[in-house]
């Protein structure tokens, strides 16, 4: 199991990424959340199985049609992920 923490920069919001984030989380079978924040990033908790996590950070770099990503950063955390995967309200 991993946990990570991962903020996305970029042309990130309003280009439907966290709608994506949910859609290919699940697909995934990992747990964990995703928001936007105030700065213009999305922030998003990826948590399962070590090989899905990184799946999931590998195609956050490339993003929905519409996303122009610049960077991923990630921080392994011990942070609770909840179970399943859901959207969160702006932070």
């Amino acid at each position: 199991m991993r946990q990570v923490l991962a903020r996305v920069h970029g042309r990130v919001q309003g280009v439907w990424f966290r709608a994506w984030t949910v859609q290919e989380a699940q697909r995934l079978g990992l747990d964990g959340w995703v928001r936007n924040r105030r700065d213009g990033t999305v922030e998003a908790l990826f948590a399962g199985a070590a090989a899905a996590v990184e799946e999931m950070l590998r195609l956050c770099h490339d993003g929905p049609l519409h996303a122009r990503v610049v960077a991923v950063e990630t921080a392994e955390t011990d942070e609770a992920a909840p179970a399943g995967f859901e959207q969160r309200p702006t932070a």
